[in-house]
């Protein structure tokens, strides 16, 4: 049932850093510093924070295998002040500890899918380009998403459309994709955005292509990265010591609102942004990525509950429901 992925193109792997200035402002490098990147990427955040204090030292991060072997070469020129780990968000507290680092001074990440990934057709990310029905960032392991949707029955299936793309026909695109299946008629990203726009219609929303939410669903149930960002939620008191700031930035409403959520606590973090930042007019003009990024940093607190390593207070009284939000 699966299509064969077409071999990964390193040398494409190009990727414009949202808020560049901005994170760096954030986590205000000092000398002597160690930093976190758990979405190393085409390292540009990286090189920016390496370049700007040359006495700190960075390990990065990336799930993505051709990301954490583009980064250790653009990252080679820093020589031993740069590591790269092949590791997703739930390795990294773990690495740090075998490794004899306590805390960091500071934690960027760069949520969601990169542009390479998404132009990449043999990730199979985006309904723009014919590919296999993949959609893994770690092509490395784990279930592809053809396996994922003959795994699923019809109302998981349309269960994790609507939560995770917010896509309120989930039902009969649900039905629409498994009608595909049967039929033999599910094998590539073209294949399965004609099944979910026998369900939803061509006529695109506001610019938005009707299968956009489905395709995001999938790919964020693919990579759990809701699961993977809350793992790296609750370490971040552990793995960030006091005075130390973290940076993360969004791509929707759901990774939004669980970084929120998260820096409410008090006791354990001072919010640097009440309201998420949001990219500059000269950014949006060059980057169009950067339309929908939400940039949110916090101060770790000196002290607080989790300073001898328990886990921190869930001190947001608020339901978690998926959907928009305000900042």
């Amino acid at each position: 049932m699966t299509m064969a992925a077409a071999k990964i193109d390193e040398s494409g792997f190009e990727h414009v850093s949202v808020m560049r200035d901005e994170v760096l402002d954030a986590l205000s490098p000092r000398a002597g510093g160690v930093y976190l990147d758990v979405t190393v990427g085409g390292a540009g955040h990286a090189c920016a924070l390496l370049e700007r204090e040359s006495a700190a030292r960075l390990i990065a991060f990336d799930r993505d295998p051709v990301a954490a072997r583009v980064a250790t070469a653009r990252l080679s020129r820093f020589g031993a002040r740069a590591t790269v780990v092949h590791g997703c968000f739930s390795d990294v507290e773990s690495w740090l500890e075998r490794a004899g680092i306590e805390a960091v001074d500071g934690v960027v990440a760069d949520l969601g899918v990169s542009s390479p990934q998404l132009d990449d057709a043999g990730r199979g990310m985006s309904f723009r380009h014919e590919g296999p029905l993949d959609m893994r960032m770690d092509t490395t392991r784990g279930e592809t998403a053809i396996e994922m949707i003959e795994r699923l029955d019809q109302d998981e299936l349309a269960d994790a459309i609507y939560q995770l793309g917010e896509e309120h026909r989930s039902r009969r695109v649900a039905r629409c994709i498994k009608q595909a299946l049967e039929a033999d008629e599910l094998h590539t990203t073209l294949d399965l955005r004609r099944a979910v726009v026998r369900a939803t219609g061509p006529r695109r929303v506001g610019g938005v292509d009707p299968a956009t939410r489905t395709f995001q669903a999938l790919r964020i149930l693919v990579n759990h990265e809701l699961e993977q960002l809350e793992t790296l939620l609750d370490a971040l008191p552990r793995i960030v010591r006091p005075g130390g700031t973290a940076v993360l930035i969004s791509f929707h409403s759901l990774e939004d609102r669980l970084v929120k959520r998260t820096f409410r606590d008090r006791n354990i973090w001072e919010r640097q942004t009440k309201k998420p930042v949001t990219a500059r007019e000269e950014e949006l003009a060059t980057n169009p990525r950067s339309r929908s990024a939400n940039l949110r940093a916090a101060r770790r607190i000196e002290g607080g509950p989790t300073e001898l390593g328990e886990p921190a207070p869930d001190s947001d009284r608020d339901d978690f429901s998926f959907g928009g939000d305000g900042p």
